[in-house]
């Protein structure tokens, strides 16, 4: 479905978008450190706790020996009560209606700025275009600058000894 979004067009001039409306979804989960700007995306097509699992044991074989904390907030598909979690990663609950205080939430309205009025004709158009972003805009200097909050990082600093 397309997202669509502002545009500059000269007074008096109602612009003319593209627009498609199918409902095929996939979707990304990501971690982004503020601390070193590293990034990892993992595409998943669906939101279930199976697949959120999935996620993060891939998460904890990327950089297998940092201690990751993953901020997840109340989503249903979160809830990881029946399963192991690995011991390199700590999850971060975060308030109900606070997505502000997740680091991600500003990753994705950043790939969403350039993902508004375009229109893919399939799925794998999409996901071509979002894999293509990712690795060529989603870099440690963009992650840092994106995901920087002094909370964040003077709690990281003061509980390592940073």
């Amino acid at each position: 479905m397309t997202h669509m979004g502002r545009c500059l067009t000269a007074f008096g001039v109602k612009p003319i978008v593209s627009y498609k409306h199918a409902f095929k979804n996939t979707y990304l989960y990501g971690a982004f450190s503020p601390v070193d700007g590293d990034s990892f995306v993992y595409e998943i097509p669906a939101t279930t706790s199976d697949a959120f699992f999935k996620y993060i044991k891939e998460l904890s074989g990327h950089r297998p020996t940092e201690m990751k904390i993953v901020v997840i907030d109340n989503a249903g598909f979160h809830s990881l009560g029946k399963y192991q979690i690995p011991d390199n990663i700590k999850l971060l609950r975060i308030p109900p209606y606070s997505p502000e205080l997740n680091p991600c939430e500003k990753i994705w309205a950043y790939i969403k700025q350039y993902f508004k009025n375009r229109v893919f004709e399939s799925l794998p158009q999409l996901q071509k275009w979002l894999s293509e972003f990712i690795v060529t805009q989603i870099h440690p200097g963009i992650v840092k600058s994106i995901t920087h909050d002094e909370k964040y990082l003077s709690a990281f600093k003061a509980q390592f000894n940073v």
